[in-house]
């Protein structure tokens, strides 16, 4: 079997996004020197993904696995690539071609997004995490499944950072809009504000980040706004489309073993990872009773370690 992937992106009309889509497609196939490599687009570029299987195809691949080159699983890797594979497999009914999981949330992302948004802020003052800010963005969508992803990207990234808060918006389409989060997030009484693109290249709607901050730390001098680089070609986003590759050949698990702490580091609970299997709920097993016998008596017990009220310098942050 002669093995072809072809790394499909939504494409841009920016040039400089384009260059770095193109640049990500060579690094994997540097990653891969004995398969056909292609880059295709949904919009705005060539070659569309019709044309990138037919240069595999010309170039003899038997068995072609389509990557989404996009973040979120909405409507670009749902419907719009979904349909181009479909018509791939109409018009080369020979080949085997299978389509792979849109990147989503990923601990090898997670650990990207740590590595940039420590980039941004390498050069600054010291600020303490409790009194910064984090303001996750990416792009908005029709599809509240591909939206809520965004928002636990957000959580992940706020305990494993750590941050004092995280807060999440979109270029467009979902709200909040950026333009409507952040004069919300101003108002919380942090020290520094950082503005983090869960984007894989830069762009037109980036681009328009990058100013939009711009606008409002002018308008607020007294607040540190910072946004943090993209998440760009790197080694790890690299690694992560291989595992998208290795799912699409091999099967995908059932369970969201991607994301156990005790199976690949996690940002902020590395020192999970291996840990035995273990059960930690022997304090309450059976508390209300056995079903052969009397209900047992049940005795109130403190918080568990760990476990504290809510800090009530925080919630005076949130009276606004």
């Amino acid at each position: 079997m002669a093995h072809a992937v072809l790394i499909a992106g939504h494409g841009s009309r920016d040039p400089d996004g384009i260059a770095e889509f193109l640049e990500l497609v060579q690094r994997f196939r540097l990653r891969r020197p004995a398969w056909a490599v292609e880059a295709a687009f949904l919009e705005f570029a060539r070659p569309t993904v019709q044309e990138g299987i037919d240069r595999l195809a010309q170039a003899g691949a038997t068995g072609i696995v389509v990557l989404p080159g996009v973040l979120l699983a909405a409507g670009h890797a749902k419907n719009d690539l979904a349909s181009e594979v479909r018509l791939a497999r109409e018009r080369y009914p020979q080949l085997d071609i299978r389509m792979g999981n849109a990147l989503d949330v990923d601990a090898d992302l997670l650990q990207l997004c740590r590595l940039r948004y420590r980039e941004a802020l390498a050069t600054r003052p010291a600020v303490e995490a409790e009194d910064t800010l984090l303001l996750l963005v990416a792009r908005g969508s029709s599809d509240a499944d591909a939206n809520s992803t965004v928002a636990k990207v957000a959580r992940f990234l706020q305990e494993g950072y750590p941050t004092g808060w995280a807060a999440w918006a979109y270029s467009g389409v979902a709200r909040p809009l950026l333009e409507e989060a952040l004069p919300i997030c101003e108002r919380m009484g942090f020290r520094r504000l950082v503005v983090q693109p869960y984007f894989l290249f830069t762009g037109v709607l980036l681009k328009r980040i990058h100013a939009q901050a711009a606008v409002r730390q002018q308008a607020r001098p007294d607040l540190e706004i910072i946004v943090a680089p993209h998440l760009q070609a790197h080694p790890l986003l690299l690694d992560a489309f291989e595992q998208r590759l290795n799912e699409a050949m091999h099967g995908t698990a059932h369970m969201n073993c991607s994301l156990c702490q005790y199976r690949v580091p996690i940002i902020g609970r590395e020192d999970r990872l291996g840990e035995p299997q273990s059960a930690h709920h022997h304090h309450v097993e059976g508390l209300l009773g056995h079903t052969h016998g009397a209900p047992a008596k049940i005795v109130a017990s403190e918080d568990p370690p760990g476990v504290h009220p809510w800090d009530e310098a925080l919630l005076d942050r949130l009276r606004f």
